[in-house]
């Protein structure tokens, strides 16, 4: 994603159709700068290099503004991902590539900005906080419960609950994202790297589910 935090200069040059995106990135670094509740709309226009007005054409006010943030930057990508899915592929194989993907996406600087936003401000937005936990949280537990419910099917995996074990799944990998961000002040990671944390998940998801990890600890896709 390419932003430009400091101009001032309208893009007029974009095409209409990309204004709505111009103005999501931009709110992005708004938000991400100085929060929900204190983000002005003028502010976000300043960085989209749009005028206010422009933002009221597609964005009737912060709330839906950041709602639609979160379709067009997060909640997007997932969907293309359970798009991806096919029977063709093994449980275990799927599982594996997703991971692989969850990890990308929780390393990435867009993955450390949403969350500073959704921890640090949401409670003051519930239905906010409800719609994000709706877009994103429950729907990539949805894909991992998928995956694991049609893997105790075919005995790829263990009978295990898929709910519980998505639930788990979602959470080990979030909170090492967010302890990898801050890696210098986090003793037990210090040392690692991002790989060899991704290996260390990928192993201990695959036991709990009943599985022995591909050597050296994950698939070749990762």
């Amino acid at each position: 994603m390419t932003t430009h935090p400091h101009t001032t200069e309208p893009r007029w040059r974009r095409l209409p159709e990309e204004r709505p995106r111009q103005i999501v990135e931009a709110a992005l670094e708004v938000f991400s700068e100085h929060g929900l509740a204190e983000a002005r709309l003028e502010d976000i226009a300043r960085r989209a290099g749009v005028s206010k007005g422009t933002i009221y054409l597609y964005f009737p006010n912060k709330e839906a503004l950041f709602s639609e943030m979160i379709r067009q930057m997060v909640s997007v990508n997932i969907q293309d991902f359970a798009a991806t899915l096919s029977d063709d592929e093994s449980p275990r194989d799927q599982l594996e590539r997703y991971m692989s993907y969850l990890w990308r996406y929780l390393r990435t600087p867009l993955f450390e900005k949403v969350y500073r936003l959704t921890m640090g401000e949401l409670h003051k937005f519930p239905h906010l906080l409800r719609f994000f936990i709706e877009e994103v949280t429950m729907r990539s537990m949805r894909i991992v419960s998928g995956i694991i419910r049609r893997g105790v099917a075919t005995g790829d995996f263990r009978a295990v609950e898929p709910e519980v074990a998505a639930r788990i799944f979602h959470s080990t990998f979030v909170k090492h994202g967010i302890w990898c961000a801050q890696r210098d002040q986090i003793p037990f990671l210090a040392m690692h790297s991002d790989d060899e944390v991704f290996r260390q998940l990928v192993d201990f998801n695959l036991h709990a589910l009943g599985l022995s990890p591909n050597v050296p600890g994950t698939s070749s896709r990762a």
